[in-house]
C-alpha cells in the first residue's frame, strides 16, 4: 500500500509540475500587463507542436528542437502579442472588454491556425523533452518559481514591475519604460506556456483542442493565488495534481463509482469552479465597462439580404442542404449572446454548456431515458429542454450579482467546463444515445422550414428584450452598472433574467443543432467552442441580431467549404483587431466611408440658425408692421420639475420624509473614513457638504445612496432603517442621486436615458419625462440624439434629468458642477433652487465653495471622517476664512 501511495504521489507531482509552470506564467504576465492570457493553453499548443514538427518530421537533434522552440520561438510569440495586440490596446485607453476579447481571439487563432497546419487529428508521437521521472518537472517548476520570485523582490526590474501594474501612467512619468516591462512579461508568459506545452504532450493527447482547455483548465492555480503569489500558486498546483492522482485508488461500488472517477479525473477542474466562485475580488480592478459609443444601426436592406440570404438554401440539395440546416440552429445558440452579453453587458464564456444540455435533455426526453418521465415526441421534448434548461442559467447569472470582469469571465468559464467534463464527457449521461427529428420534418429541406420558425420565434423574443422597459433597463445596466441602479433598476434580477433567457435561447440552439445532425455530439459544445462563439458574436457587433445571424453563417460554411480551422482563424484575426472598431464591422464600414466621403459645406446647427437669425434681425432693426412677441407664460410643470408627484401636482415640504444618519462609522483596509457622522437632510432644503480631499465626504455620500454599507451606525428615511437596502431599492423610495464621473447611458438617446429614469424612479409618471426634458433645456433635436458624444454640460443636464424624472423626496448631488462653465453652472444652481422650493431635500457634495456659499442652506464641514462644523454658509466659510488666516 505505501509503494501504491509513493507512486501515486510521484504521478500527482508530475502533473502539479505542469500545472505550476502554468500558474507561474499566467502571475508573471498578468503582474506585468494586468492581462489574464486566455491564450495561454494556446500558446502551449502552438509550441508542443513545432517541437514535434522539428524533432518528429524534420529529424532535428532534440536539443537543438527545444532550443529553437522555447528560446526562441514562444519567447518571440510573447513579445509579438505584446507589441501588435496589446500595446495598441494600452495606448487607446486599455478597455478591459477589448483586452479580453482581444485575448479570446489570440486563443482561436492559434488553434484555428493549428488546425490548418497541422489537422485536427490527435498525435501520440510528441518528443519527451524530460523524462516521466516527476522530480525533473518539479526541479524545474520550483527553480523557476524561486528565480521568478526573486527577480520579482529584489530586482529593478521587479520594482518597475510593481510599479507598472500598480500605475502605469505614472511609472512612465517616472522614467520607466513600460512598454520594455511588457514585453518582457509576456515574453516570459509565454515560455512558461511553451515549457507547459512540450512537458504535457507526451502524456496527454496533442491536438488543437484537447492540450489548450487543459491548460486552461489549471488556470485554477494561478486564481488561487490571487494572481500574486507565486509560492501559492506551486502549492496548490502540488496539491491538487497530488490529491487527484490519490483519488484513482478508490473504487466504491454503485453509483458512486462513475461519480469518484470523474472527480479523480478533473479535480482541477474543481479547483477552478471553487476558485473562481469563492474569491471574487480577482480582477475586479478589471470591470468591463462597455466602450461608451452609440450602437451602429443596421444598414438599411440588410435584413432583406439576410432574409433572401436564410431562404436559398431551400433550393439545395444533398449534402449542401444538410450543412445548411446547422446555420440557423447556431444563429439561435448565437443569439443568446445577444441578449447575455450584447445587451445585458454580461460576460458569458459557458453559453456552450447550455446548448449542450439543451441538446442533451431533448435526446433524453425523446429516447425516454429522462429520470421520471415518459418518451416524448421530438418537439414535445425540445420545449420541455428548454423549460429545463433555462433555470440552469442560474449557474452563472447568480454569480453574476457580485461578479464582473475577470471574475464573471472566470466563473461562466469555469461552469463551461465542469458541465463539459461532468456531463458531457461521462458515458452513464450520453453512451448510445441517439436523436431523431421530429415526426413530419424528417427529410433535410422539411427540417430547414422548421428551424426557420423556431429562428423566427426567437429573433421575436431577442427582439422583446432589446426593445421597451426591458430593453431600455437592459442597456442600462450594459452601460453603466452603478448609473443603472442609481436610477431605480433592479440590477439583481435583471442580470437573472438575462441569464435565463440566454440559457433557454442556448438550449432551443442546441436541441435544434442536435436534431440537425441527428446525434448528440459532445464536442460539437465543449468550452473551446463556447470561447469560438463568444469571439464571433462580439467581432460582429455583441448588439446585433443580424451580426448573430451573420456570424453562424460564417462559423457553419467556413468549416464545411474550407479545411477545418479557418472559421476559427478568421474570427481569431478579428478579434485582435476589436479594438480598433469596437462597434464591429458596421463602424469599421462607416469609420471608412467617413473618411472616403468627400467633406460638403459646412451645416449650421439649430442653435447656430438661431443665433444667425437673431443677429439678422439685430442688423435689420424692427420693421414698422413687427410687433414684440408676447413673453412666454410660465410653465409650471417645468419649474417644478420632477419634484411633481405622479398627479402633478407639488408635495407640500412638510408631508416628506426626513432623511438622517445616525453614528455612522466606516473603515477600509484598517482606515477610518467615517467616525461616528451624524447628518439630518430635511425637505426644502439645501445641504453641502465641505472640506478637503480624504475627509470622508465621499464616503458618507455613499453610505447615504446605498453603494457603501457602514460598518456601525443607522441610515434612516423617515421612521424606516435603509441601513442594509441595495442603492435601486432606496430610488424606489425616493433617494435619487447624480455622481462625480458621469453615469448616463452612452448608447441611449437622451429621451431614453430620461426614460430609464422616469420608468424605474420611485413615482411613475408618463408625463415625467417630457418635463424633465422641457425643465433642462433638452428636448428638440437634441432628444433623440445619442448620449454618445455629447458635451459634459449637456450630460450633466441629462444624468440630473434623469434623477429627477423618478419623483424623487431626497436628491443626493456629487459635484454636480463639474465640467460646467459659469452659465451652466448659474442654470445648474437656479434649478436646483426651484426643486429646493418646491419642497426636495437636496445634499450636495461640492467643491466649489462659491456655488456652496451662493446655494445652501446649512453646510457641513468634514474633516478626518468627522463634522466639525455646521451652520449658514456665510457663518461657516467665515469661520474657515478665519481658521486660515490664523495658521
Amino acid at each position: 500500500m505505501s509503494s501504491l501511495t509513493y507512486d501515486l504521489t510521484l504521478a500527482g507531482l508530475s502533473v502539479g509540475s505542469a500545472a505550476a509552470l502554468t500558474g507561474i506564467g499566467l502571475i508573471v504576465t498578468y503582474r506585468a500587463t494586468g492581462v489574464l492570457n486566455f491564450a495561454h493553453g494556446a500558446i502551449a499548443m502552438v509550441c508542443a507542436y513545432v517541437l514535434r514538427q522539428c524533432v518528429v518530421e524534420w529529424g532535428w537533434p532534440l536539443w537543438a528542437g527545444a532550443a529553437v522552440t522555447l528560446l526562441v520561438l514562444a519567447p518571440a510569440l510573447g513579445v509579438l502579442l505584446e507589441r501588435f495586440v496589446f500595446r495598441p490596446l494600452s495606448v487607446l485607453g486599455g478597455d478591459p472588454a477589448q483586452t479580453l476579447v482581444a485575448s479570446i481571439g489570440v486563443f482561436v487563432l492559434l488553434v484555428g491556425g493549428a488546425a490548418l497546419l497541422w489537422g485536427q487529428g490527435a498525435r501520440d508521437d510528441a518528443p519527451e523533452l524530460v523524462s516521466a521521472d516527476p522530480w525533473g518537472q518539479l526541479a524545474v517548476a520550483l527553480v523557476l518559481a524561486a528565480g521568478v520570485g526573486a527577480l520579482i523582490r529584489w530586482t529593478r526590474f521587479g520594482r518597475e514591475l510593481r510599479a507598472v501594474v500598480d500605475d502605469r501612467g505614472l511609472a512612465v512619468l517616472g522614467g520607466i519604460d513600460a512598454d520594455r516591462v511588457a514585453a518582457a512579461g509576456w515574453a516570459f508568459g509565454s515560455f512558461t506556456a511553451g515549457l507547459t506545452g512540450v512537458l504535457l504532450a507526451p502524456y496527454v493527447r496533442l491536438d488543437p483542442y484537447g492540450l489548450p482547455l487543459l491548460v486552461m483548465e489549471v488556470v485554477a492555480v494561478a486564481v488561487a493565488a490571487r494572481m500574486r503569489s507565486l509560492p501559492v500558486a506551486v502549492l496548490v498546483a502540488l496539491t491538487v495534481g497530488v490529491a487527484q492522482s490519490q483519488l484513482t485508488r478508490l473504487h466504491p461500488s454503485g453509483w458512486g463509482e462513475p461519480l469518484l472517477q470523474a472527480l479523480g479525473a478533473n479535480l482541477f477542474v474543481v479547483a477552478l469552479l471553487i476558485a473562481s466562485l469563492a474569491l471574487p475580488r480577482i480582477g475586479t480592478r478589471d470591470a468591463l465597462p462597455r466602450t461608451a459609443t452609440a450602437r451602429v444601426p443596421t444598414p438599411q436592406g440588410a435584413w432583406i439580404v439576410a432574409v433572401v440570404l436564410f431562404l436559398l438554401p431551400l433550393g439545395f440539395a444533398g449534402s449542401d442542404l444538410h450543412t445548411s440546416v446547422q446555420v440557423p440552429a447556431l444563429g439561435v445558440v448565437l443569439l443568446s449572446l445577444v441578449v447575455v452579453t450584447g445587451r445585458g453587458g454580461q460576460i458569458s464564456l459557458g453559453q456552450a454548456a447550455y446548448a449542450g444540455l439543451g441538446a442533451l435533455f431533448t435526446a433524453l426526453l425523446a429516447a425516454g431515458r429522462f429520470p421520471g418521465l415518459p418518451r416524448l415526441p421530438e418537439l414535445a421534448a425540445l420545449a420541455l429542454a428548454v423549460v429545463l434548461v433555462a433555470p440552469l442559467g442560474l449557474l452563472t447569472g447568480w454569480p453574476a450579482i457580485t461578479r464582473r470582469g475577470l471574475a464573471l469571465a472566470l466563473a461562466t468559464f469555469a461552469v463551461g467546463v465542469g458541465v463539459s467534463r461532468f456531463v458531457f464527457a461521462q458515458p452513464y449521461a450520453t453512451s448510445g444515445l441517439s436523436l431523431g427529428r421530429p415526426e413530419g420534418f424528417d427529410g433535410d429541406r422539411a427540417y430547414y422550414v422548421l428551424e426557420l420558425a423556431l429562428l423566427a420565434l426567437a429573433l421575436l423574443a431577442t427582439h422583446a428584450l432589446r426593445r421597451g422597459r426591458t430593453g431600455r433597463a437592459l442597456a442600462a445596466l450594459r452601460d453603466h452598472e452603478s448609473g443603472a441602479s442609481a436610477a431605480g433598476v433592479r440590477v439583481p434580477a435583471l442580470k437573472l433574467l438575462a441569464f435565463v433567457a440566454g440559457a433557454a435561447l442556448a438550449a432551443l440552439g442546441g436541441g435544434m443543432l442536435g436534431m440537425g445532425l441527428r446525434a448528440f455530439d459532445p464536442t460539437a459544445y465543449d468550452p473551446v467552442r463556447g470561447l469560438l462563439w463568444f469571439a464571433a458574436v462580439v467581432v460582429l457587433g455583441a448588439d446585433s441580431t443580424l451580426g448573430a445571424l451573420g456570424a453562424a453563417a460564417l462559423l457553419v460554411g467556413l468549416d464545411a467549404g474550407a479545411r477545418g480551422g479557418v472559421a476559427a482563424a478568421l474570427i481569431g484575426v478579428l478579434a485582435v483587431l476589436v479594438g480598433r472598431f469596437p462597434g464591429g464591422p458596421y463602424e469599421a464600414v462607416r469609420a471608412v466611408a467617413g473618411r472616403l466621403r468627400p467633406s460638403g459645406p459646412a451645416v449650421l446647427t439649430p442653435l447656430g440658425a438661431e443665433v444667425r437669425r437673431r443677429l439678422h434681425t439685430s442688423l435689420r432693426g424692427p420693421t414698422p408692421a413687427s410687433k414684440p412677441a408676447p413673453a412666454p407664460a410660465p410653465d409650471h410643470e417645468s419649474s417644478t420639475g420632477g419634484a411633481a408627484g405622479a398627479s402633478g401636482t407639488t408635495i407640500p415640504a412638510e408631508g416628506r420624509a426626513v432623511l438622517t444618519a445616525h453614528d455612522l462609522h466606516a473603515r477600509y483596509d484598517g482606515f477610518t473614513a467615517l467616525d461616528g457622522v451624524d447628518l439630518t437632510v430635511p425637505p426644502g432644503t439645501i445641504t453641502a457638504i465641505i472640506g478637503p480631499n480624504g475627509a470622508g465626504k465621499s464616503t458618507l455620500f455613499h453610505c447615504l445612496s446605498g453603494t457603501v454599507r457602514p460598518t456601525h451606525g443607522r441610515v434612516r428615511y423617515g421612521d424606516r432603517d435603509i441601513t442594509h437596502l441595495s442603492p435601486h431599492a432606496r430610488t424606489r423610495l425616493g433617494i435619487a442621486r447624480t455622481f462625480q464621473q458621469l453615469a448616463v447611458f452612452p448608447t441611449l438617446t437622451v429621451t431614453e436615458n430620461i426614460q430609464v429614469g422616469a420608468e424605474q424612479g420611485h413615482v411613475p409618471d408618463p408625463a415625467a419625462t417630457d418635463r424633465a426634458l422641457r425643465l433642462f433645456s433638452l428636448n428638440g433635436p437634441r432628444a433623440n440624439a445619442p448620449a454618445a458624444g455629447l458635451p459634459t454640460g449637456t450630460l450633466r443636464r441629462v444624468e440630473l434629468a434623469r434623477a429627477l424624472a423618478g419623483s424623487p423626496s431626497v436628491l443626493l448631488l456629487d459635484e454636480p458642477a463639474a465640467g460646467l462653465d459659469t452659465a451652466e453652472v448659474a442654470a445648474l444652481a437656479r434649478v436646483l433652487r426651484a426643486l429646493a422650493a418646491d419642497g426636495t431635500a437636496l445634499l450636495v457634495v461640492e467643491h466649489d465653495l462659491d456655488l456652496v456659499a451662493d446655494l445652501a442652506d446649512v453646510v457641513h464641514v468634514m474633516t478626518a471622517g468627522r463634522i466639525i462644523a455646521s451652520g449658514p454658509p456665510a457663518h461657516v466659510l467665515d469661520t474657515l476664512d478665519a481658521r486660515e488666516s490664523a495658521v
